[in-house]
């Protein structure tokens, strides 16, 4: 069971915001659909039960490791998060630790309808949701899924008032690209940021290719002819997302360019824990520190300290995606 009490003087004597202060935190490696991009066919990667991080872990390793560093934001993630029981009373856990400013989730939204109320009480900081499409048939071709959950737990979010629902739509040249005017009109109609992402080579069947990946700016250069995109002169979130507003349309509209954009990692803030106890610096390189001797059989609040030092240390200055990465281990594994 989860400590609902800590030390405030834990907390005494800890420096303002550092430059990497994110971290995002998967609960689980398992996901309730398919999507080209990011699940492989062979399930040949997924954890043993035994290897993944109890919540109570992830508890310890955030207050011994992560808060002593100056971490203020959190994202749980998946995989899917919320097939993993407990999700949402481990995000209320957090949200409760003094020196927590934020938590957020990122979701397919399958799920949401069930919970939002739920995230809600929690007191959630924002929700991110993947959608690719709204044609139904083809966000079966894309996820393998159902696309009306997805759409009713949107709108249960918007409901029950969370703060913050944005849009997460990757760039598959080919596929998805007759849906982004859509995407955005959709978005801009029930008032909601949607962020365009380039493909990454993060999974064994996700391979970039000039026949699957599109840019961010070749995607801007097409909205320009249909609208005027100014820049916003404040920041939405913790991401490296750069945001315009579509004048005719009043949409918000982001773009993540981690393969085009050179200057992607020059202000990076984050870094990542995966469900079977790895602290990842940077999501396109294959340093991994493992804390789960740390962790187990009981907690070494030093060594987990130490890890994070070590992780922070290490942290590359700019993802190796150009130089014909080969993952190494699929983005359900580490954390999305």
């Amino acid at each position: 069971m989860l400590r609902e009490n800590v030390e405030s003087n834990f907390f005494q004597g800890l420096q303002g915001s550092a430059k990497v202060h994110y971290l995002r935190i998967s609960v689980t490696d398992r996901c309730n659909e398919r999507c080209v991009y990011c699940f492989p066919q062979d399930l040949g990667f997924l954890s043993k039960k035994e290897n993944l991080l109890s919540f109570e872990e992830i508890y310890w390793t955030i207050f011994h490791g992560a808060l002593r560093h100056g971490f203020k934001d959190f994202r749980i993630t998946g995989g899917e998060p919320l097939v993993r029981k407990g999700t949402v009373s481990f995000i209320e856990q957090l949200t409760k630790i003094s020196g927590v400013r934020s938590v957020r989730l990122s979701t397919n939204g399958t799920l949401l309808g069930l919970y939002a109320r739920k995230l809600k009480e929690a007191n959630i900081a924002g929700v991110n949701v993947s959608l690719d499409c709204l044609n139904p048939a083809l966000y079966k071709k894309i996820t393998g899924g159902d696309i009306a959950p997805v759409l009713e737990g949107i709108d249960e979010c918007q409901k029950v008032g969370i703060e913050s629902v944005k849009i997460n739509t990757v760039l598959l040249r080919g596929i998805n690209e007759e849906e982004f005017l859509p995407l955005i009109e959709w978005a801009s109609e029930k008032k909601l940021v949607i962020r365009f992402i380039e493909l990454m080579p993060i999974s064994y069947t996700g391979k970039i290719s000039k026949e699957n990946f599109l840019s961010v700016a070749e995607l801007k250069k097409r909205l320009e002819k249909q609208d005027d995109l100014e820049p916003l002169d404040y920041k939405l979130g913790q991401g490296p997302a750069k945001y315009f507003r579509m004048k005719k349309r009043n949409a918000i509209v982001g773009f993540i360019g981690a393969i085009s954009d050179f200057h992607f990692c020059d202000n990076c803030n984050k870094m990542r824990l995966t469900s079977d106890g790895f602290i990842r610096p940077c999501l396109g390189n294959h340093l991994e520190i493992d804390i789960k001797p740390f962790l187990r059989p009981s907690v070494d609040p030093f060594k987990v300290y130490q890890a994070f030092e070590l992780a922070l240390q290490r942290k590359p200055p700019e993802h190796s995606f150009r130089e014909n990465y080969n993952p190494g281990r699929v983005m359900t594994s580490i954390g999305g």
